[in-house]
């Protein structure tokens, strides 16, 4: 229903990107997508890049008057430092004189140069950097105001930084997003904000970098996303391969996954509940993430994403090999980051965002957004 497509490198001249299958009627303006792209460049430990290249965005086509039209929405996200790029990075015919040959471990380099029959790691790393989230986090936009519409909020927030691992037990509602957002490691929790912020500056210090794990909760989910039908249309799975997808993601947990394997059955499930008040059935405990059988349950969507420490270092110490003279070297360096965390927490919320509004057009259908919450408002009359 709803389909996206990214184009363009880090270095390039622009990233663009085509999202097809919105409503028509949809608000959505400039000013609200950059807004979540700024919202991308948040947190403590992320490098000098950050503060040199701005989003400078156009819609190109499919939004009249601050509303969508129902045909495919185009986005360009322009390079504020392509001048600095564009000899190195032109679709001119010829070469590079400074090709990059000495691939770093844990990236795409040199699997993608065996792939494409590359010699220049460069021809693999511009489209495998993380900048590519930034025309993701566009189209996400477009998903979480739609989502907004059937009064769905996405939100993260970091639970883990490298070692220090949160110790809050309340979960943040969607009202505490600012909160979150303005704390340097997007951590809800003050006590283990410190100790982040500590941690950051004791890798940065070493020319290291910092993994670590976000929490991603969509609130007012209805009953209903998703099928146990086919295995490719189960809710809980449509998340974990959008959430995996983001560059350096390495696990993703929906609910209490990894420790409810260790539990036995009479501990592992949430019970059913009816809520008289509400006239609707309701769960006692939040272990399954808000999804049962590949679909939702109505409770809150919860998902953890995990994060490797970025491969690029700046005091590159990786063993590697320079694939022209086969002899051990270390890798090379790149403008990189301490850590990307909190930015990738706001990357999961837009994945999160995609796949859930995704699956509500396929469950609501309308061409227009009238269309589709007349068709909501029925189904939920429904239910009660």
């Amino acid at each position: 229903m709803l389909r996206y497509l990214t184009a363009g490198e880090s270095h390039g001249r622009a990233l663009v990107v085509v999202v097809e299958g919105l409503p028509a009627g949809l608000p959505i303006t400039v000013e609200e997508i950059q807004e979540e792209l700024a919202r991308r460049r948040l947190g403590f430990g992320r490098g000098p890049r950050m503060r040199f290249e701005r989003d400078e965005l156009t819609i190109l086509g499919g939004v009249r008057h601050g509303r969508t039209l129902g045909s495919p929405v185009s986005i360009e996200i322009a390079n504020t430092e392509w001048p600095k790029w564009e000899e190195e990075m032109s679709p001119a015919p010829g070469r590079t004189e400074k090709p990059l040959t000495k691939p770093r471990p844990g990236h795409a380099d040199l699997a993608g140069m065996q792939k494409y029959g590359f010699d220049d790691a460069r021809d693999v790393l511009e489209r495998a950097s993380a900048r590519e989230t930034a025309a993701r986090v566009a189209a996400g936009t477009l998903a979480k105001a739609l989502l907004a519409q059937i009064d769905v909020a996405v939100l993260s927030h970091v639970v883990q930084l490298g070692p220090v691992v949160s110790k809050g037990e309340s979960r943040p509602l969607p009202e505490d997003l600012e909160t979150i957002d303005d704390s340097p490691v997007r951590c809800f929790d003050g006590d283990a904000e410190a100790a982040m912020v500590q941690e950051v500056k004791a890798a940065q210090a070493e020319g290291d970098s910092l993994g670590g794990v976000v929490e991603v909760l969509a609130y007012g989910v209805p009953v209903g996303l998703g099928s146990h039908v086919h295995w490719d249309r189960k809710l809980d799975g449509l998340l974990a391969q959008a959430l995996m997808s983001i560059q350096a993601v390495k696990a993703v947990e929906l609910g209490e996954g990894f420790d409810v394997a260790s539990r036995r059955g009479s501990e592992a499930h949430d019970e059913i509940v009816w809520d008289a008040d509400e006239r609707g059935y309701r769960r006692g405990s939040a272990r399954a993430g808000g999804i049962e059988g590949g679909i939702s349950n109505g409770e809150v969507v919860v998902a953890r994403v995990a994060m490797k420490p970025l491969s690029t270092l700046n005091r590159p110490v990786l063993r590697t090999v320079d694939v022209n003279t086969k002899e051990e070297t270390v890798s090379f360096k790149e403008r990189t980051d301490v850590t990307a965390v909190p930015a990738m927490g706001v990357v999961a919320e837009t994945m999160m965002s995609l796949v859930l509004a995704d699956e509500a057009l396929r469950k609501f259908g309308g061409d227009s957004l009238d269309e589709l919450l007349r068709n909501r408002d029925g189904y939920l009359a429904n239910l009660r």
